[in-house]
């Protein structure tokens, strides 16, 4: 037992050791969100459909109270998870407490503490929700929406949306960080790890975007909870100490379980961090996100069942020449998406106020919750054309598979589903974009299968095809993410032999999406470019760095003045040791036995100077291979040593300086925020 103590008291648990469990917790939690979100919408629609049955539109519930205890009965409770996670984080409490504190185990003690508290909060919530989820299913969202579309009566169809507009306006309008479409705002805060994102307003963006969605407005649920997962991943990390790079993926990690959660797609979850949020696939990557994603979809399976999104479907294709018309699809699918992006920026300035004419300035001058209400209003017209603009659509998706829509409901389905969400979220609505763009795609893709098939039988497959394929490339167009697409329709529609059809598709819809998004944006100097034709000694703080032998507390005076808290250490004979940045100073300070020990040579992080000569893409390549966010500079020119420092912050600011001037004098037809911009 004692040497057993002995081996705790030796743990270190370093970051990338700790950083897949994070990844595990957070995709408990972005399950979690997933479930609140879903049943958030269900309550809201509830509500819309109960007024439609008190109003004569629809039947009463037969024995309600049978029904609930049927649906409590039969709810996916799991009691394995408790079993299995309270112990777990029982023992990581225990642990916590008998390692000895002092030094770098107080660190240690914490993070077991944080992680062990975290797993035992999500098994809190997850039965309450499960419990919820089962009430929903009886007063909540009607099971076939076509069907209950029908019912609902012109007046409330035409003002729900607009009364929810009005809502979503009240709650946001003193939080416009809140705003945009989320996942574009989460691609953001990686690029910049060390902001984060605020946890509070993910729990507000889940409750305004289940109001809009709840309540008829053309929107999707990806964004918010990509945001949501996102946020909560950013609040862990940053209490766990974690790096730059290590927030980066845990941020990546709570977005793609978003996606696995909400899809009940753990594969197409995890290409989607990849590819669209962390923008890389290397190896140390893999396992914190992979880990989330399943810990996410099975959370999300217990709150929201495992019954896929979309019908699973039989699929073969005709013959080879098929693929020449899966060609133009993903041609008719890029343009689409890219439509799609134009109009949905194109409506959010007209609602701005940013055209010059009478009714943008008139619309612009209102309140946000006026300017919702009207753009709900116009989604209440859309939708009493066409069904599909309500909600989500994605009940629309199988009715197009199995071909029981006809070729104009779906042709007038793209165009309405496009402008409707388009006024939903460009008036002040809140929602994704993603899934839109998939019920968009299908309708383009069904009714462009229609066509095909009409002229050719015999070669060509059936309409529903066409609507599955187009599907995913409407994704892939909008998100310029072409496996992401791929994967998420090959795990919705569970058939390995749409593979090729969708790789064509997807590809060729995401290249020329981005082409044209390409071709319509300003020419900006990307920040590769930028970086690489910017030296060193540009940006670098000329400084003289500290003695080796400054003690704790005269070293910490000078750290609080220095810019961006960072300072040069020198060795004893004055040649360039390293850095101390305030943040090594955390642990150390709580110690006061340490204030008269240490010296500055004992804190500084040893690492080699880089030239002043040396342009900012090597430095930040040093910077991301030593994990450390400041470099001594050396001008071999002056012949002193060390020159200066240089810091990811001020190589930060420098990017964001640049491109605000460049976008202060171009008109830009993309916003900066666009997925893939």
């Amino acid at each position: 037992m004692h040497q057993l103590f002995e081996a705790f008291n030796r743990l270190r648990l370093p970051g990338p050791s700790v950083l897949p469990a994070a990844g595990a917790v957070v995709g408990l939690y972005s399950g979690l969100a997933a479930g609140l979100f879903a049943n958030l919408i269900a309550l809201v629609s509830g509500i819309v459909f109960g007024l439609s049955r008190v109003a004569g539109g629809g039947k009463a519930i037969a024995h309600p109270g049978t029904a609930l205890w049927d649906a409590l009965m039969n709810a996916r409770w799991h009691g394995e998870y408790a079993l299995i996670g309270a112990p777990v984080a029982l023992i990581g409490l225990w642990v916590a407490k008998v390692i000895e504190p002092g030094g770098p185990r107080d660190e240690v003690k914490r993070r077991l503490r944080v992680l062990a508290l975290l797993v035992l909060g999500a098994l809190a919530l997850y039965y309450p929700l499960v419990a919820l989820a089962a009430v929903n299913t009886v007063f909540g969202h009607p099971t076939d929406m076509a069907e209950a579309l029908k019912l609902i009566p012109w007046w409330l169809k035409l003002l729900a949306p607009a009364a929810g507009g009005f809502a979503v306006g009240m709650l946001l309008r003193k939080h416009p960080e809140t705003h945009g479409h989320g996942v574009p705002e989460v691609v953001l805060a990686v690029k910049r790890a060390r902001d984060g994102l605020p946890a509070e307003g993910g729990v507000l963006k889940l409750f305004a975007s289940a109001i809009t969605i709840g309540s008829g407005g053309s929107a999707g649920r990806e964004g918010p909870i990509v945001f949501g997962g996102a946020a909560f991943a950013s609040a862990v990390g940053r209490t766990l100490g974690f790096t730059r790079k290590e927030l980066s993926i845990l941020l990546a990690c709570g977005a793609g379980a978003g996606i696995s959660a909400s899809f009940n797609a753990p594969i197409a979850g995890a290409v989607f961090a990849m590819e669209i949020i962390l923008r890389e696939f290397e190896l140390k990557v893999f396992s914190p996100i992979i880990l989330a994603s399943v810990t996410a979809t099975m959370v999300g399976r217990g709150v929201m069942g495992g019954a896929p999104m979309i019908k699973r479907l039989g699929y073969t294709m005709v013959s080879g020449w098929e693929i020449v018309a899966y060609v133009g699809l993903g041609l008719v699918c890029g343009i689409v998406a890219f439509a799609f992006v134009r109009m949905l920026h194109g409506t959010e300035a007209f609602f701005g106020g940013g055209f010059q004419n009478r009714i943008s300035l008139w619309l612009g001058s209102k309140a946000l919750p006026i300017r919702a209400a009207i753009g709900g209003l116009m989604v209440g017209l859309l939708a009493l054309a066409n069904p599909t603009v309500w909600g989500s659509g994605h009940e629309f998706v199988n009715l197009a598979a199995v071909g029981h829509v006809g070729f104009w409901f779906m042709l007038v389905a793209c165009v309405f589903k496009l402008l409707g969400t388009t006024l939903t979220i460009g008036s002040g609505g809140s929602g994704g974009t993603f899934f839109p763009a998939a019920v968009i795609g299908a309708m383009a893709g069904g009714a462009f299968g229609a066509l095909v098939h009409h002229f050719i039988p015999s070669l060509t497959a059936p309409a529903g095809a066409y609507s599955m394929v187009g599907m995913g490339g409407g994704v892939a167009g909008l998100t310029r993410g072409p496996l992401t697409g791929m994967m998420m329709m090959y795990e919705l529609t569970g058939n390995y032999a749409i593979i090729l059809p969708l790789m064509v598709t997807c590809t060729i819809s995401s290249a020329l999406c981005h082409t044209l998004v390409e071709r319509g944006a300003p020419k900006v100097l990307s920040d590769a470019d930028l970086l690489s034709s910017t030296l060193v000694r540009q940006l670098a703080l000329e400084m003289q760095p500290v003695k080796s032998d400054l003690k704790l507390r005269p070293l910490v005076d000078q750290l609080l003045t220095a810019e961006d808290g960072t300072l040069t250490v020198a060795d004893a004979a004055g040649r360039p040791y390293g850095i101390v940045h305030a943040e090594m100073l955390r642990d150390v300070w709580r110690d006061e036995s340490l204030h008269g020990v240490l010296v500055a040579i004992d804190l500084a992080r040893k690492v080699d100077a880089i030239s002043a000569d040396a342009d900012l893409q090597t430095a930040l390549a040093r910077m991301d291979q030593e994990e450390i966010d400041a470099l001594p500079v050396v001008d071999t020119q002056k012949n002193i040593a060390p020159y200066g420092v240089i810091t990811r912050a001020a190589i930060r600011r420098f990017l964001f300086n640049v491109h605000a001037r460049a976008h202060q004098r171009a008109s830009v037809a993309v916003a900066a925020t666009e997925l893939g911009a």
